[in-house]
């Protein structure tokens, strides 16, 4: 049975989409910080007749998340599918005249250095069997800076460069690697039904081939 990994899953996105790879056969790996909200998520989404678990691990802690990374494909099988997709710290999204070194630097292990150590735990069995995808959920500073929100306009391009080469890496061996653009609050978007519907786009770029970067909407249509 294929195997999803959501990084930073929660009860919006996290767990829309956990739905709608579950109704394509595939078992959920939940990942995030708290123990007893992903033992929540997955109870319910257990309830609704999928194979799911959560595992607990901060992504600015490299040996804890590779460690859930690790528990994830020995209890449900390799993974098949990554999606990385944490929510910022609202200190990533300060002024640009309160950024601090340390605060860049801790913005950076929890968007770029995150993703560098996840991929880097998934990526044998992937490579072993010539199949898998990779999918960043960013917001709109990924692709344009923005002085209201320092810490995330400095790591999420960093993230985005790591992706962008890891697909140009890895096409011609059937892994995906894309990322999926957010400009805004998904509930203050105009989208016909909602998450859902990110969740559909998700499910779409992770069978699809393509470019690196899809836009959910227009940037400037974004606040963020």
């Amino acid at each position: 049975m294929p195997v999803i990994a959501i990084i930073g899953a929660g009860p919006g996105l996290g767990a829309a989409v956990a739905q709608r790879f579950g109704r394509e056969g595939f078992s959920i790996a939940l990942i995030s910080r708290s123990q007893p909200k992903l033992d929540d998520m997955a109870a319910e989404l257990r309830g609704s007749g999928f194979a799911a678990s959560g595992f607990a691990a901060d992504v600015r802690e490299p040996l804890a998340l590779e460690d859930a990374l690790a528990r994830a494909a020995e209890e449900l099988g390799p993974i098949t599918a990554l999606q990385y997709s944490p929510l910022p710290s609202r200190d990533y999204l300060k002024p640009v005249l309160e950024l601090t070194p340390q605060l860049a630097l801790e913005a950076l292990q929890f968007s770029a250095l995150g993703l560098i150590h996840s991929v880097r735990a998934v990526l044998p069995a992937m490579r072993e069997a010539g199949s898998g995808s990779v999918i960043l959920i960013n917001g709109g500073t990924s692709v344009k800076a923005r002085a209201g929100f320092a810490g995330t306009s400095v790591a999420f391009p960093a993230e985005s460069a790591y992706g962008e080469m890891l697909h140009d890496a890895l096409e011609d061996e059937g892994i995906r690697v894309k990322q999926l653009v957010i400009p805004g609050a998904i509930p203050q978007l105009d989208l016909s039904n909602g998450i859902h519907d990110v969740a559909d786009r998700i499910w779409n770029l992770h069978v699809e081939d393509g470019p690196f970067r899809t836009m959910l909407i227009p940037l400037e249509d974004g606040k963020e």
